[in-house]
């Protein structure tokens, strides 16, 4: 409700800034996961698009409490 709300108020310029800046954490997140071999890379390509607000900061989390597993 309080979101739909919310969307109504948004002008072109500021929804096609804020898809540009969601895809560019999506495809950072993507490449950063394909390269450092995560099977899951799409999945949270697709999440942080989506979610950026949790999914980003959880994937950061996870792959730095991995790297924290390996040393």
């Amino acid at each position: 409700m309080f979101l739909a709300a919310g969307l109504a108020d948004l002008s072109p310029g500021a929804f096609l800034f804020a898809v540009a800046v969601a895809a560019a954490l999506s495809m950072g997140v993507f490449s950063h996961a394909s390269k450092r071999g995560n099977r899951r890379a799409t999945a949270w390509g697709i999440a942080v698009f989506l979610f950026a607000g949790i999914a980003l900061p959880l994937y950061f989390l996870r792959y730095w409490l991995a790297q924290r597993r390996r040393v």
